[in-house]
């Protein structure tokens, strides 16, 4: 028996597993794009709780662009964020240059609760 036969009639590839001749299938080339910690935050969370979601995006080829954009969309969110709450609790330049430890003291405590904002708007929700 031949290893690999192809059909006319539908176009496709058969390749003999055992006694049973199966369909040679493959999903198109998806885009690569890169991926940053949100994105990758979200694939671990959609992966295990939002399967079914999971699986349409990969079947669609649309999981790259799709985590892709949701790390963008996260990353702008969360600099704005730190942006605008350094400039509403005064931690400015200035704050650095007098006292550096309550500077990072402050701004860790911005970027925490940027963090959690951004965690719980677009990375852990559907």
């Amino acid at each position: 028996m031949e290893k690999k036969i192809y059909d006319e009639k539908n176009g496709l590839c058969y390749e003999l597993q055992g006694d049973y001749y199966f369909p040679c299938l493959s999903l198109p080339e998806e885009e690569q794009k890169p991926v940053g910690i949100f994105g990758k935050r979200r694939l671990k969370y959609i992966k295990e709780h939002k399967r079914t979601f999971y699986a349409n995006l990969l079947t669609s080829c649309k999981l790259d662009s799709y985590l892709a954009d949701i790390d963008k969309q996260a990353e702008e969110m969360f600099y704005r964020l730190v942006k605008q709450l350094a400039e509403k609790e005064n931690v400015t330049e200035n704050l650095k240059a007098k006292n550096q430890m309550l500077w990072v003291q402050k701004m860790n405590s911005i970027r925490n609760r940027t963090l959690e904002i951004v965690n719980s708007e677009l990375i852990f929700t559907l």
